[in-house]
């Protein structure tokens, strides 16, 4: 089954990290990237612009709203995501436990539905 691994962090508090820091961290995701692609879990990743590029899309009726940034006020920001492949929900927490996006924010996991018996 496949998981959407959602990472939530607060991008003021991120970007108060040193570069030293920043670097490391990243370094840490490229890590679990190859560790993900060498167990054959990894379906896809990225990670995400600063909040402020987002654009949110509503429709209401007729009309179409564009509003600049998120839907919602929060304290962590959605910054990007990777997409496994795992046999179970323990194991996709498993894999979710080492994002480095855990530790300061918040990792959302999702199974992903299954469309291919549906209408």
């Amino acid at each position: 089954m496949k998981y959407l691994c959602l990472l939530y962090d607060n991008e003021v508090e991120a970007a108060k990290m040193s570069e030293a820091d920043q670097a490391a961290e990243f370094q840490e995701y490229i890590a679990l990237t190859e560790r993900l692609q060498a167990a054959g879990k990894m379906v896809s990743g990225g990670a995400l612009q600063p909040v402020a590029t987002a654009t949110t899309v509503r429709v209401r009726g007729e009309q179409v709203l564009h509003t600049d940034g998120p839907f919602a006020e929060t304290r962590e920001q959605l910054g990007g995501y990777y997409l496994i492949e795992a046999d179970t929900l323990d194991e996709a927490l498993e894999w979710a436990r080492q994002i480095p996006a855990a530790r300061s924010g918040s990792v959302e996991v999702r199974p992903i539905l299954d469309t291919a018996n549906l209408g």
